[in-house]
């Protein structure tokens, strides 16, 4: 693609962002007095955010592809008339700044300035195991050694980053009003003051609780990791086990020797409690390496060393968080070694070899239970089966061949073993059998839970769904297991760290309570989320929320107002930050981090907890210095704006931030609920309106990572394809929550149309006056067609833009009216010409259509149509009529060229009987037919009859169903082998079309539609003559059965099908024009119409000029001697021509003249006229 093509676009982009900046189009305060009105009223505001990105590098592509979701909505609301309020917010709070300036400084601490790293590990490498330096990020970003170096003190990224997140933002054409901007955290004493406030609220209602509890931890951070605060794992969370404590029985093998006459524990982490009655054995991994640890009550543990640290913060060990290991050890070890196991009916067990255990999960130590267990079954079986196997591993027999699974849990379907009878269903042949294992494992553990009973132990015959908190806690309480917690699966914090769970004091939200989760089902009900799978997202995210921890002893933020030994976390501090929007202009004046008062004057120590009150609550004035009307004003912006109206995110951030957003809405502002109003106020409901979720982006078709280069900046974004053609690219990736993709060559096609379609508006606002300029009282039929498609698109794309589906809304306002344009063109290009009032409506629709998504390109082109006020302050189109039957015949005759199109390649890839291999055709016919066969009504009849509606979809009954049905009309017999493919055809076509798709008859004249734009179709498919006749006048057998209404029949050849015609000279008498004589056929039965589309096509007389026909009356077989005029009279244009087969004569018939056969003679005279 050319550049020129790019840069062109982009020095548009760049002067209309300077005019928008100037003009301040994007930004909107409350009603000042005076300003009255419905644009003014309250229920006409539309208040839009997105949660604010992390300042910890430049706004990416993932960014912009969420973040576009909502700027595309705030575009379509501006253009129906909402008073729109779009501000962003930059988040600086939490860990991950501080970790990055950290590790800033370690390197240049360990490698020196600037740092020189230690070349690659090539095992390392060839495994996957690379090391990636902050330093390096940092020069990924375009930054110099000596900049980078700065970066080391946390509070430079805080200067440095959002502005250029701002500057960003102003590129890509974002409708900001950045006046509203900040960053988080304590430097903004504004913002910080307003935290504070929520916090002391949320615990004065009762929200915020302290005490032990479990959560994900980072130990090199030495504080809570919560989702934002990580590198990888997010919505991870702590997943409880049961630790069975299976006691090792003297006399220990060598290694466990110095532990002789003290309590020896193997610890394993199971999920299934219930199942313990089983246990025939201990698994460990021979060469996995394993310590052994002394816990608090002076007990020895053996498992590895990872799951040992996670105990270590669980207050298993003396010390928190510390490990000091007695001695390492393998799992060869520890083979063979007797076992007591807690609930086993078998009084010892052994410890043998299993080679699939993990060490990235749980404890490396398994317990067995091979009835109910797929992979220990296979396990146990090839370890009884296989000598060698034993032997190789120095198990004696008695320690392996007396074990036999112990029936414990009966399982519908699969007995009383069932880990056996899945295993023999799957053909599990050994415990390598990894993916039938799988299979096997889902089966049992699932059916097991859901349908299973127990057949042993103190709750036999209970459910096991029941039993197992039964059993858990007899554990438990009997000392032979502890609870034990671990992460889901593996977490990386921001600051590199393998974390795990931690049981320690902390700050947390209650958002487990029951009672709130409650209320908040309240703010979900009404909640518009565009999506049932993200209100069941929503749904499932209330049912097993629990406590969050909002506190943090490093990062940056708002300390704890209570306890400032803390600060607030980064997750805590962003739930309902969009209040403040409302009030920061005012507050901060447009300065990020609020050094600088703003218009108001006031400052950040006036900001009391009861002015914040008053700001968000209402009530008596508060004792303060800052003025009554500078008070008013803040409450007068709050209650304008709020609730918000729409917040759009990714749909990652449901789990967590999204569901906290509700969460915090409804404690701050519990009254009134939706539906109701303040009886004091008047103020309607403060909660959410609308939340709408996206899937994460890929880019070009693969995961976007820094790591991989497969990354892109919005910046680079903007550079590369321009604005419109980012943000084109993004409303085409996708709008669901599957991921969307972001494609560079569907970008820069992008780019290349936009551009394209602007060289067409210029040229062809250059060229109006050579148009035609018919109002709509005088609009040609061909005009009324395109009128009509329009204002459909109008329709549509509406409808697509309500429903925030922007590539639908694309497909109809830019494609699909694209070629409804070009349809149009071609056709009047055929007759005569385009109407300039038609297509300066069809360019300004379009633009509008377009504006939402390609705003630049929308205003230069406003522009360029004599708009003097901005296109931001447009409206949305009217919409028109839209006559159905015109829509449909333009859509049968975009169908039926394209079949033309078809068929006629069909025919000269082949020899037939019309055409030779490779010979053009030059003539056609087409045959169409206005019912259908009497068989055929009958099945289109009783089809009707059969028709249903289930939940909005037309369904027939099955094909056996029909079938049946058919073979009971006599009428059908002849028929039955024809029937289905008939009723197959109907159907394919009920799907499109609906009931329609079952008429007897179409709903507009096939034949006339076709007629009407036989100049089209001649020069589209590159013909001499095309001729349109009714099925009934085929001879040949096929053409009568193929050919049914809306299902014309085609056929192409070198000769003409009318073969009666004569040729006649045309003769133009005018001087000093570029037409001449030349000879044409006349073929029986032409009309008028036809003899004027041959002069145009011969002469390629433009669209916009006239041409008549005159014959001559004074002696019409002979050429004239002058070009007198009076010798010549105009043909009507309701006249056809008939020819006398034997003589070749050419006769006229004119409707005015009784019908009368006039003879023509061999010439007739053409005027074109402009």
């Amino acid at each position: 693609m050319s550049f020129a093509k790019r840069d062109t676009l982009r020095s548009i982009e760049k002067e209309v962002q300077k005019r928008w900046q100037e003009e301040k189009v994007f930004e909107a305060d409350a009603p000042k007095e005076g300003e009255t009105g419905e644009y003014f009223s309250h229920d006409n505001k539309y208040f839009v955010t997105f949660p604010y990105p992390y300042m910890n590098g430049r706004l990416h592509l993932g960014h912009t592809y969420s973040l576009s979701k909502v700027e595309f909505a705030v575009g379509y609301q501006r253009l129906k008339g909402k008073r729109c309020l779009f501000p962003f917010g930059l988040h600086c709070t939490g860990m991950p700044i501080k970790a990055c300036a950290d590790k800033l400084r370690c390197e240049m601490a360990d490698f020196g300035y600037p740092p020189t790293f230690p070349p690659e590990d090539p095992e390392k490498k060839a495994r996957g195991e690379t090391t990636t330096y902050q330093w390096n990020i940092m020069k990924s970003l375009g930054l110099e050694d000596k900049e980078i170096k700065k970066f080391a003190d946390p509070l430079y990224w805080l200067g440095y980053f959002p502005p250029r997140a701002i500057s960003d933002l102003k590129s890509l054409g974002a409708k900001v009003d950045c006046r509203r901007s900040f960053i988080t955290t304590s430097i903004n004493p504004y913002y910080d003051s307003f935290v504070r406030w929520q916090f002391l609220t949320l615990k004065d209602r009762g929200k915020i609780m302290f005490g032990k509890r479990y959560t994900v931890f980072s130990p090199l951070d030495n504080q809570a990791s919560m989702d934002h605060e990580r590198a990888s794992g997010e919505g991870v969370g702590p997943q409880e086990f049961t630790l069975i404590k299976m006691k090792a029985l003297e006399p220990y093998p060598e290694k466990l020797k110095s532990l002789a006459g003290q309590s020896v524990f193997l610890v394993a982490a199971t999920l299934r409690p219930e199942t313990m009655y089983g246990q025939t054995n201990c698994w460990v991994r021979p060469d996995m390496k394993y310590v052994a640890f002394r816990v608090a009550n002076g007990d020895v543990f053996v498992s590895t060393m990872r799951s040992a640290l996670n105990m270590a913060y669980q207050e298993f060990t003396k010390e928190f968080g510390k490990v000091n290991p007695l001695f390492e050890l393998t799992g060869q070890d520890l083979l063979g070694l007797a076992l007591k196991a807690p609930l086993s009916v078998y009084d010892v067990i052994y410890t043998l070899p299993m080679l699939t255990i993990k060490d990235d999960k749980c404890t490396g130590v398994v317990t067995s239970v091979p009835s109910d267990s797929p992979d220990d079954y296979a396990a146990l079986r090839d370890l009884q089966n296989k000598a060698p196997l034993r032997q190789k591993y120095g198990i004696k027999d008695e320690m392996v061949m007396p074990f036999k699974p112990i029936p414990i849990i009966e399982i519908p379907e699969l007995g009383n073993l069932s880990a056996i009878a899945a295993c023999d269903l799957m053909k599990v042949t050994s415990q390598n059998d990894r993916d039938k294992l799988e299979k096997a494992k889902e089966l049992t553990y699932q059916k097991g839970f859901y349908e299973g009973k127990m057949l042993v132990g103190d709750y036999q015959g209970q459910k096991v769904q029941d039993a197992k908190p039964k059993v858990q806690k007899q554990l438990l309480d009997s000392g032979g297991a502890a609870l034990y917690q671990e992460p889901e699966k593996t977490v990386i914090s921001r600051s590199g760290d393998v974390c795990v769970v931690a049981l320690c004091d902390q700050w947390y939200l209650d958002y487990g309570n029951e009672s709130w989760k409650e209320q908040t089902r309240k703010v979900l009900k009404g909640l518009q989320t565009y999506s049932d799978e993200v209100r069941h997202n929503f749904e499932g995210t209330l049912d097993w929320l629990h406590e969050h921890s909002c506190s943090r002893s490093y990062g940056l933020g708002t300390l704890i107002p209570w306890d400032p030994q803390y600060v607030i976390e980064s997750l805590s501090d962003s739930t309902i930050y969009m209040a403040y929007y409302s009030v920061a202009y005012f507050l901060q004046g447009g300065v990020l981090d609020g050094s600088v008062p703003g218009p108001l004057g006031i400052r950040p120590e006036q900001m009391t907890r009861e002015v914040w009150d008053f700001v968000f609550f209402g009530g008596e004035v508060p004792k303060t210095d800052i003025p009554v009307s500078a008070l008013r004003q803040l409450r007068h912006e709050f209650t304008y704006w709020y609730p918000v109206d729409l917040r759009v995110s990714g749909k990652d951030l449901i789990q967590n931030h999204l569901s906290y957003f509700l969460f915090n809405h409804q404690t701050i502002w519990p009254k009134p609920e939706r539906g109701e109003k303040d009886p004091v106020t008047g103020l309607g409901c403060l909660w959410p309106v609308a939340v709408r979720a996206n899937g994460h982006l890929l880019l070009n078709s693969e995961k976007m990572s820094k790591s991989t280069g497969n990354f892109l900046t919005m910046h680079e974004a903007v550079e590369r394809f321009t604005a419109d053609g980012t943000r084109l690219a993004l409303a085409d990736a996708g709008d669901t929550l599957e991921d969307a993709n972001f494609v560079f060559s569907m970008a820069d096609g992008g780019l290349l149309r936009l551009y394209t379609q602007l060289e067409w508006i210029k040229e062809t606002i250059a060229s109006k006056y050579t148009m035609r300029n018919d109002p709509p009282a005088n609009y040609s039929y061909l005009d009324r067609m395109f009128e009509s498609q329009i204002n459909l698109t109008i329709k549509q794309t509406d409808q697509h833009f309500q429903n925030m589906m922007y590539r639908e809304a694309m497909t109809t306002g830019f494609h699909m009216l694209q070629a409804y344009r070009d349809q149009y063109r071609e056709i009047a290009t055929a007759g005569d010409g385009m109407n300039w009032h038609l297509v300066e409506r069809f360019i300004e629709v379009q633009t509008l259509l377009l504006c939402p998504v390609c705003p630049h390109f929308a205003e230069h082109v406003w522009t360029l149509l004599g708009k003097k006020e901005s296109i931001m302050r447009a409206s949305w189109p009217q919409c028109g009529e839209v006559d159905d039957l015109l829509i449909r015949e333009a859509k049968y005759l975009t169908d039926v060229s394209h079949e033309f199109r078809v068929r006629m390649k069909k025919m000269t890839e082949r020899k037939g009987k019309n055409l030779q291999q490779g010979v053009l055709p030059e003539f056609g016919v087409i045959y169409v037919a206005k019912q259908y066969p009497k068989w055929q009504q009958t099945i289109l009849k009783t089809l009707k009859e059969l028709c249903r509606e289930q939940e909005g979809e037309l369904e027939l009954p099955s094909n056996n169903e029909l079938l049946e049905k058919f073979r009971t009309i006599e009428e059908l017999k002849p028929f039955m082998k024809k029937i289905m493919p008939f009723v197959q055809s109907l159907k394919d076509g009920l799907a499109d079309k609906g009931l329609e798709a079952l008429d007897l008859t179409l709903r507009f004249d096939e034949q006339a539609a076709i007629e009407r734009h036989l100049p089209y179709l001649v020069r589209s498919l590159e013909l001499k003559e095309l001729w349109v006749e009714s099925v009934g006048s085929a001879t040949d057998s096929k053409i009568q059965e193929e050919c049914l209404p809306g299902r014309s029949y085609s056929i192409f050849s070198t000769t003409p099908y009318q073969t009666s015609y004569s040729v006649i000279m045309l003769v133009n008498p005018q001087k000093c024009l570029p037409y001449f004589t030349f000879q044409s056929p006349v073929y029986d039965g032409d009309d008028y119409s036809k003899v004027i589309d041959r002069v145009r096509r011969a002469n390629q007389i433009p669209a916009k000029a006239k041409v008549k026909i005159l014959r001559y009356i004074k002696d019409n077989r002979f050429i004239p001697i002058s070009d007198d005029s009076t010798g010549v009279v105009e043909i009507g244009i309701r006249s056809k021509f008939s020819v006398d087969k034997d003589k070749k004569q050419l006769f006229l018939i004119e409707s005015t003249d009784g019908n009368q056969p006039i003879p023509v003679g061999t010439h007739l005279q053409y005027i074109v006229t402009a």
